[in-house]
């Protein structure tokens, strides 16, 4: 037999050799299935999150950004522009109660929907954040009581 005989080489198949037969190329990767404690199956139930339906960890992050966004906001408000900053200039005496409420409802609401995030994306840190939002939640409504009972009187 001569070398004429042989099909021509080309320079792919070492790279093809090299993989093994079982090895199929794969589709985008999927989300991790949902940890099966009962304290996952508890959180899960309790936040309402339909079975089956992820998140992806982009979206999770998203949602803690916005969050904490808008805790930011609502600290600066409250503790620096309305008690030192509009009084100085005279103006929005009292309405830092009003404000307060709203905007302490507001990031009330966006903690929980970061939380939801964390667990629909099955987040390795989603129990560090809940306990995080968790606290920061008992503090909101401690404030938003505050502020409720100076508007009240």
């Amino acid at each position: 037999m001569s070398t004429t005989d042989q099909p021509p080489i080309d320079a792919a198949p070492a790279a093809r050799d090299t993989a093994p037969e079982s090895a199929a190329p794969t589709a985008a990767p999927t989300a991790a299935p949902p940890s099966n404690s009962s304290a996952d199956r508890f959180m899960r139930r309790l936040l309402r999150l339909p079975e089956g339906r992820t998140a992806t960890a982009d979206q999770a992050r998203s949602a803690f950004q916005k969050s904490l966004f808008i805790s930011t906001c609502r600290c600066l408000l409250m503790y620096i522009v309305f008690p030192f900053v509009l009084p100085a200039v005279g103006i929005a005496r009292g309405v830092g109660p009003y404000i307060g409420l709203t905007i302490g409802v507001l990031a009330m609401v966006s903690i929980v929907y970061s939380i939801r995030r964390f667990w629909r994306a099955d987040h390795s840190k989603r129990w560090h954040y809940t306990v995080f939002g968790t606290v920061i939640m008992c503090f909101l409504i401690y404030l938003a009581a505050k502020d409720l009972s100076t508007i009240l009187n």
